[in-house]
């Protein structure tokens, strides 16, 4: 099924979380809310990256495991990650151990923390790709849903080139889904309308 579901709360929902009551609450609350803040960025940058060849599920239902092995994502900590650092997160049964995500997770920190210097900040860089406001789209099935556009080529290109890893433009394009800088929600999910609706909010405000 392509088109929103009817569930038995009444509410529409785009099909991909199915009858997960954990995933529907992530589609609900978090999928498409426009998302400001530096560091939360980066996380789901981050976690964007380590689903590569995965379902979102998995990640999602590690992740609090990540951000207690990854100190909380924050960049500056992961920047420092040594050999016997990486070698404990690859006897982490908690999270996906795969050696070239873990590495390029210290490298994305890296490059973060040179944006984050030179400015303007990971947040704007990322956002003035879409004009600092979400773009919204009025997709009626899934199907109609690219899995990247000329946008996120540009972002993936860009993040590229400043040293950070596993941020293909599908990659790229499923972070700009999740972050609220597209509004992928279907034209009858009744998220499609609240998300439409949210303003520019930052961390602590």
């Amino acid at each position: 099924m392509t088109s929103a579901r009817l569930h038995p709360d009444g509410k529409k929902r785009c099909p991909w979380p199915g009858d997960d009551p954990f995933y529907m609450a992530y589609h609900d609350d978090e999928w498409g809310v426009p998302e400001y803040d530096d560091r939360a960025l980066f996380e789901k940058l981050i976690l964007d990256g380590f689903q590569a060849g995965l379902s979102w599920i998995t990640i999602l239902r590690k992740r609090e495991n990540f951000r207690k092995a990854f100190d909380d994502f924050e960049p500056e900590r992961i920047a420092r990650y040594d050999a016997t650092k990486i070698h404990a997160l690859m006897n982490d049964a908690g999270i996906v151990r795969n050696r070239s995500k873990i590495e390029g997770t210290v490298a994305s920190a890296k490059a973060y923390l040179k944006i984050m210097e030179d400015g303007p900040s990971f947040s704007a860089l990322l956002w003035d790709f879409v004009d600092g406001k979400p773009k919204v789209n009025k997709f009626k099935t899934t199907k109609s849903v690219p899995a990247s556009t000329p946008i996120s080529i540009a972002i993936s290109k860009d993040l590229t080139s400043r040293g950070f890893k596993f941020v293909g433009p599908t990659i790229v394009y499923a972070f700009m889904q999740a972050t609220g800088m597209v509004n992928d929600h279907l034209v009858s999910c009744h998220c499609h309308e609240i998300c439409g609706k949210l303003k520019r909010k930052r961390r602590g405000t």
